[in-house]
This record gives C-alpha cells, structure tokens and sequence, in this order.
C-alpha cells in the first residue's frame, strides 16, 4: 500500500472519530515505512479497554457525547502543567455570563491566593442540558514554584479542584556533561557475584561495584537492570522487566549480613544464618545459571532469622517512620506478598484468591490479623532493600561518582502483581502492551503487561507516575527509561489478539515529561531515554527540549545499509556498542544472534535469508571501523584470531561521538558471549539467568572483576 494517511471518508466514521477523540490510533507507519490501517475490531476492544463502549452504532455515538459531555462540564482539567518560569494560562468550562474564581494551594500547604481569570479561547460554546458552556481562562503566573500544587476553581456554587504540576522547563546536564562526557559501565546486577554473595548478585555487590569502579577505572556511573519488586516466594520471575511492582524495589536483593541488626545476634541465630549462607554459596561459582529460587528459599530464613531478633528503640522508630511515611502504597505490596505466602501464587484462575478478593474483602483483612508478624515481616523486607539500595547509591556518591546508579525503569508490571490487584482501576482491562512488528521481532512482541490507563492518569494527577519516580531517584543518580515511547504512545494489543493485531494509544507526554523533569531537578540528576526502534520526530524533539538523554547503539546507527561514523551521532544520548537484548560483541560478532534465532523458531522466513542480511550487517560495520581509521584492514583477514581488537575499535569508535555519556558493557570487557535476553522468548532460552563469565566458560567473580586485563585495556579506551 502506498497511501499514507487516511482517506476522508475513513476519517468521517463515527468509530474513527471516537478513537481519536480518546487518543486511539487508526492507523500507523511501521519502522519500513510500511502504512497500516487499523480494523475496527481492533478499534472496539481496545475502546472497551478504556472503559469504553462503541461495539455498535448506538454506543458509539452514546460514548461521543458522553465523553463531550464531560470534558466539556467540568470546570477545570483534573492535571494542569505549568512550566516555570513562564506565564502560562489553563481553560475554566464555565456558563455563559458566570464569573470563575480561581486560587492556589501549594505543595507545602501555604496559600499562594487568588490568581487571575481572563478571557478563554474564543471557542464555540458547548451546550449541556440546555446551557451553553464557554471558556475562561486562569492565569498561572511564571514565578509559581516548582511542585505539585492544587488548583482550586470555582463557579457559582460548584468548587472543582485539580492537580497544578509546576515543571522546570528541562533537566540541567551535570559538571562534564556540558563540554565533553561522562562515561560509566552497564551491568546485569544479579549475574555479578562475589565471595559473599549468596548466589545472586545484591545489594552490597552493587555497593562493592561502584567504589570499585571509581576507584579502579574512574566511571561515574554503572546502569542497572531494573531492580523492582519481585515475588515474596519461589519461583521468582527470572525477567527483571515484569515486576510485580514499579513502586518498590526487590528485596531478594538483601545481603543478610549487612542488615544492621545481624551485627547483633546471639551466637546460636548467627550460626544459623551462616549455615544458610553455606548452602548457596557454591552457587556463586556456577557459570552456567543464575540460580534465583535456590538463593531466596536459604536467604528468606536467614532474613526472618534477622527480624525475628527484633530491634533497638531507635532502628523499631526508624522502622515505624517508614511505614508511616509510605502508607497504604506500601500495605498493597505487603498484604499482596502475605495472601501470595500463604495461599500461592495468584494463576489468574477465577477460583484463585487473586480473582475472588480485593483489598476490601473481609477474607484480606482476617488473613492480615491472622497472620501480622509476616505481613510486618514483608514491611520490613522493603525498608531493608531501600536502605541497602540507598547505601549503595551514597557509597557511590562519596566514592566521587557524579552519578553512580543509573537505574531502569521497566515499561510495566506484572498482570498479577500487586499494582494491578491493590489498584486495579490504574490500569487498561483487557489489553497488554507489546511492539508491532519490526526487522528484528517479525511477528511483533506481546510483553503481556496491562497498560496503565492514560484517563486515570488524568484523573489522579498522575500521582501513579509521579510517586515511582520520586522513589528511584531517592535511589539513584540517574534513571534510564525502558521503552520511553511509551510515555507518548503504546502498543495496545487486546487479549486474544496477536501481536500484530494492536494499535497506539497515546498519553500526554508533556505533562509525563515534566514530572521527570521535576524529579530530576530536585535529585540533581539524568533522565535516559531508551527511544530504540520506530521513533516519531516529534518524540525525539520533545525528549531533546526537556533536557532527556536517548540512546545511540553503535550496532544500530544504520541508514540503507550502511554505519553512520560515530561522530555524526547526536550530542543528546548514551552511547554504547550494544544493549541487553543482543549477545555481547564477541557473541554478536560469531553472529549468535542468528544462531540463537534459528534454533528458537524465531524466523519468519528462511535462515538463510536471515544469514545474508546479518553477514551484510557485519562487513558493513568492519568497513565503517576501517574507513575511520578505528581498525587496521589487515586484521580482517583473520577475524577469529583478532577478536579483542575488533571489540576494541568498536569502543573506540564511541569515544569519538559527541554524546553526551558514554556506556561500556562488563559482558564485553570480560569476553563473554551469551546474550542475556532474547526477546520473543521465555523459558525458550534462560534469559536473565545467565551469570558472568569470560570467553572460555570460566565465572569472573567481582573480587577481581575490576583487575581483569581486558577489562583494564576498555576502561584505557573510555578514558580516551
């Protein structure tokens, strides 16, 4: 099809128009430049994903007015942005001849008073039971501070409050940001592991990794994988990208003996718990898998070891503070992990405990009464993981890293998890989200995660979105994005659907932006963008005006066939040779790619074809390397022989791009070439499973990881 937008006709159906009225996309272009309209049985159920009806020509046109009917007699939007330091202005619905009056409360509760209210926007007025409504507008004045403050407005005797989101207008870059880069390391946490670990990389490796990285190599920063909460028992979900919930942080990652009170035990508990330890601990040497069940179920006793033992007055009021402090966010995620404890995994089967109850039902509450040192067991787990996780980031800090943790955030949770339980009208029912089809996922992917619903955004001001970044930032220096088209629009897919049969539902990126910019603003910290993939300009303007950093892989900066030198790069991004969804480059350039892809039914067409276009790939990155005098041509002739140094004019090649930071990947700097994930899969193939190792098999312990010879040759290049 060459036709590129939609015909006049098209765009005349009421289904169309309702779609749009509500964000829904009718039709897209994929990353090909390949256009596509979307089936209105799409269209339907991904409406009545949104809570909205048009399965015929009655509903719809009932649905239309409806939504008109309210967006239109409301006094106010229930969120508002204003950029700082501008004079901006939001609309009042308002009767015709009424008189709005329109007040402040700020963040801190003081009474900022009355502002001003103008004339509206000149649009047609909109009738509702028989009263015309027009506009008027309210004057926010561009000294109002930075936070989250309450609009009051009111008309006649109605009074209608909404969330006022006072943004910067962009995130500041940081000292050596401005005129050159800062460079760091991106690493898989639980593969890294030391002598005391338990069989699983946690919180005290982090902290080791990050002193030591500064120390040995000068980084100032290492990227994480997303370090979000988990399930309380065996088996835990090995993908650290579907949480159970993105407003706490996985407490498996706990290193027993760094909990203040283990310093504390009698001597009969602390032997206890070292024998735990004793038990995993050849985990630790295992190269072939991650081991996360066998390291919980030993840890787990060890950590009820711990609380059982109690505390001093002052850690119990520390304790007590926190929970206060964190409210009923936090008793969703306890009581989801106690009702998990004890009655199973939630399966989605309409007789689990997962479908029959919600947070209301009386059996919850007796099940909390019932059993209340486990549920406080489960409060404490996340006080713990909080404050080992912010230790780790104020070592960093103190080590002299301008960063330090660079955490990711993953796209969504869990279908089963806590979020969507405790606060299930936060998100879409009845539709996951994924990615259309592109060159590298054929058949499209289905991430199998309910998509947070942009009304309900609207509705809460946004208070979902903006309590998840205030808490990775309290835990970090900088805050990567999964996925951050998502902030724009998302690829619903409706259940029973395949990948391919979804559409985009857009979200209001400005305001989404600018709670980013606000978090970061008072964290004094970096927003990463992954805007991997089809990338509209608009998105890439957007992320670029609010001072957000996108991401340019080496391996990806392509165009009709061939590499764009590094130093046509754009400033604004991190730049790396590669990303957890590819094998690293010793196992890319063995094309492990394509073999892991034939063996996994991973092909749409045949292997061979696949083969070409990859082999193509790779003579197209060697000739890239050579004519910018990163790599000596001669080498070429053997290229097994010469491995290490393709890798490091790869890395090279980096240090001449005018980005703004700079990635190394640990895999690389080891050798290793298993990839961590490959998308498409599940147990297929054991993604983020597998623990670090070099090229011959043999596990790289975190003891000597930043002593490695390799290692020490890559940090040499990233220093320039």
């Amino acid at each position: 099809m060459t036709e590129r937008t939609e015909s006049a006709e098209r765009l005349a159906r009421p289904l169309i128009r309702l779609a749009k009225l509500v964000g829904v996309a009718t039709s897209y272009v994929g990353m090909s430049h390949d256009y596509h309209e979307i089936e209105d049985d799409v269209l339907v159920s991904v409406l009545a994903a949104l809570g909205i009806a048009a399965e015929s020509d009655e509903a719809i046109a009932a649905s239309t007015r409806r939504i008109l009917d309210e967006r239109h007699g409301r006094l106010i939007s229930p969120t508002v942005l204003h950029i700082a330091g501008r004079q901006d202005t939001a609309l009042i619905n308002t009767p015709i001849l009424s008189v709005p009056k329109a007040s402040l409360t700020l963040e801190n509760g003081d009474e900022y008073g009355q502002l001003e209210v103008g004339a509206g926007d000149g649009s047609q007025a909109y009738m509702i039971n028989g009263k015309f409504i027009a506009t008027a507008s309210v004057v926010l004045p561009a000294n109002l501070p930075l936070g989250y403050h309450t609009l009051h407005v009111t008309v006649g005797d109605r009074t209608q409050d909404a969330t006022l989101i006072s943004a910067p207008e962009k995130i500041d870059m940081l000292n050596g940001m401005n005129d050159g880069h800062l460079w760091g390391w991106m690493a898989q946490l639980y593969s890294i592991r030391s002598s005391e670990s338990w069989g699983v990389g946690d919180y005290e490796d982090l902290k080791t990794m990050l002193v030591e990285a500064k120390a040995k190599t000068g980084a100032d920063f290492i990227l994480i994988n997303p370090l979000h909460a988990a399930e309380p028992v065996s088996p835990l979900t090995p993908s650290p990208y579907l949480p159970v919930s993105r407003r706490f942080v996985n407490f498996t990652y706990i290193r027993p003996e760094s909990v203040e009170e283990y310093g504390r035990l009698d001597a009969t508990v602390a032997a206890q718990v070292q024998e735990l330890h004793a038990q995993v601990e050849p985990l630790n040497g295992d190269s072939q898998l991650v081991d996360r069940d066998a390291m919980w179920r030993a840890k787990m006793g060890a950590l009820w070891l711990i609380f059982k033992a109690g505390r001093t007055p002052e850690r119990q009021a520390a304790f007590d503070a926190y929970k206060q402090a964190q409210g009923g966010e936090l008793e969703s995620y306890a009581t989801w992990c106690l009702c998990y404890d004890k009655w199973g995994a939630p399966t989605g089967q309409a007789d689990n405990w997962e479908k029959r109850f919600t947070k209301d039902s009386p059996e919850i509450k007796a099940l909390r009464e019932q059993y209340p040192d486990t549920l406080d067991f489960y409060r404490w787990l996340e006080w713990i993981a909080v404050e080992q996780l912010e230790a780790a980031q104020d070592a960093a800090r103190k080590a002299g890293m301008r960063i330090g943790v660079m955490s990711d955030m993953a796209v969504g949770v869990h279908p089963l998890g806590s979020d969507v339980w405790w606060n299930p009208e936060r998100f879409a029912k009845g539709a996951t989200v994924g990615a259309p089809p592109d060159m590298f996922n054929q058949q499209g992917q289905d991430w199998s995660q309910p998509p947070l619903s942009p009304i309900n955004l609207e509705n809460t001001g946004y208070r979902t979105y903006r309590d998840m970044v205030h808490g990775m930032f309290r835990q970090a220096g900088a805050v990567r994005i999964d996925h951050i088209l998502g902030l724009f629009r998302l690829w619903w897919i409706p259940n029973g659907k395949s990948a391919i049969d979804g559409t985009y539902v857009h979200y209001d990126y400005n305001i989404m932006l600018g709670i980013l910019a606000l978090e970061a603003r008072r964290a004094g910290g970096v927003v990463v963008g992954e805007d991997l993939g089809v990338v509209p300009d608009y998105v890439s303007d957007a992320l670029s005006a609010h001072g957000i950093l996108g991401c340019a892989v080496e391996w990806f900066e392509q165009f009709d066939g061939t590499f764009r030198a590094p130093a046509d790069w754009r400033p604004y991004a991190l730049a790396s040779v590669n990303t957890h969804d590819l094998p690293p480059v010793a196992g890319y350039l063995e094309y492990e790619h394509v073999k892991l892809r034939e063996q996994l039914g991973l092909l749409t067409g045949p292997k061979e074809d696949f083969e070409k276009s990859a082999q193509a790939e790779h003579r197209a990155m060697m000739d890239m390397l050579v004519a910018n005098g990163y790599l000596d041509e001669s080498l070429l002739a053997d290229e097994q022989a010469n491995e290490w140094k393709i890798i490091e004019a790869l890395y090279r090649a980096l240090q001449d791009s005018p980005c703004k930071l700079l990635a190394a990947s640990i895999t690389d700097a080891v050798g290793e070439k298993r990839a961590q994930n490959q998308p498409g899969t599940n147990n297929e193939y054991p993604n983020w499973r597998i623990p670090l190792a070099d090229g011959n098999g043999n596990v790289v312990p975190l003891d000597v990881l930043f002593d490695n010879a390799k290692l020490q040759q890559l940090t040499a290049i990233m220093h320039g």
